[in-house]
């Protein structure tokens, strides 16, 4: 069994669990229940396959898995948008070939330039792996860390102390994290980097290891952050997430605050303290996308 097929089948499964009879819009069938969600069979007969056939999909045995099957799948499951993109994904590796991931990377110009209309507010350019690819002096300054272009924005999130104690909303950030993460290794289930430090993270930290294994799954999206500045005080951020068509592979991630807000108006003086820096700093050295 591949790993590609195990993981659409883990998916599948963890769906199925959380799925009861009355949100499915049917009748339990009789004998006792073991889980409050679906049993094999009434997913089955829901999604308009036999009990065989869905069980060969749970198991990872199916070699093929047709679109049309897919779509009563992700209607049997009430999947979202992002999580039928995610079903289609871990499937993919039967019906597509992927391309190789390259290691190298190199800010977007019109992303960095994009950036640098916004130096008012913390802005982060990131790339695959969630690698800091620019970042302004103002990120700096409010989180309390450098985070140099080359560096794993995860690194800082899940292994610097001080994540955890200046973002106060941290688990939330985290777990969303963490399910950006899960829909980013299905779309590129070859990258071996990529595979690796999920790997590592899941071994040395609790909380990634369980919100893995809770298979939700996220596209990048605007979320909120609370950050407890020493300083500062509390600052209030929508965190809003810019991607180009041309490089699905980068994220601009800006910092918002609503005009007039407490947090709107220490910004200037905490650009102020930020040490000058070209914004946004990038690392030169990277030659391809």
């Amino acid at each position: 069994m591949s790993r590609d097929r195990s993981a659409f089948g883990a998916f599948l499964r963890a769906r199925r669990d959380r799925l009861t009879p009355a949100q499915a819009g049917i009748e339990a069938f009789p004998g006792r229940r073991r889980v409050p969600g679906l049993r094999r069979e009434e997913l089955a007969m829901l999604a308009g396959l036999s009990t065989d056939h869905y069980s060969r999909l749970e198991q990872g045995r199916q070699a093929t898995v047709s679109e049309s099957v897919l779509a009563a799948l992700t209607r049997a499951l009430r999947l979202n948008e992002v999580e039928a993109a995610h079903l289609r994904d871990l499937a993919a590796p039967a019906t597509r070939t992927r391309r190789a991931v390259p290691e190298a990377q190199r800010a977007d110009p019109g992303l960095l330039r994009l950036a640098a209309t916004l130096d008012h507010v913390p802005v982060l350019l990131l790339g695959r792996r969630s690698e800091v690819l620019a970042r302004n002096a103002l990120l700096e300054a409010v989180l309390g860390r450098a985070l140099p272009p080359g560096s794993s924005f995860l690194d800082y999130l899940f292994r610097d102390p001080l994540a955890r104690e200046r973002i106060v909303n941290w688990a939330e950030f985290g777990a969303r994290s963490v399910a950006a993460m899960r829909m980013e290794v299905g779309r590129r289930p070859d990258d071996q980097r990529l595979l690796a430090a999920v790997r590592d993270l899941r071994r040395t930290d609790p909380d990634v290891a369980r919100w893995w294994d809770d298979h939700t799954v996220r596209d990048y999206a605007s979320v909120s952050k609370r950050i407890a500045h020493p300083e500062a005080g509390l600052l209030d951020f929508a965190i809003e997430i810019v991607t180009a068509p041309h490089v699905p592979d980068q994220h601009l991630i800006v910092y918002t605050a609503e005009a007039d807000s407490s947090t709107a108006r220490i910004l200037p003086i905490l650009a102020s303290w930020a040490t000058p820096t070209r914004a946004p700093s990038t690392q030169s050295s990277r030659t391809a996308r």
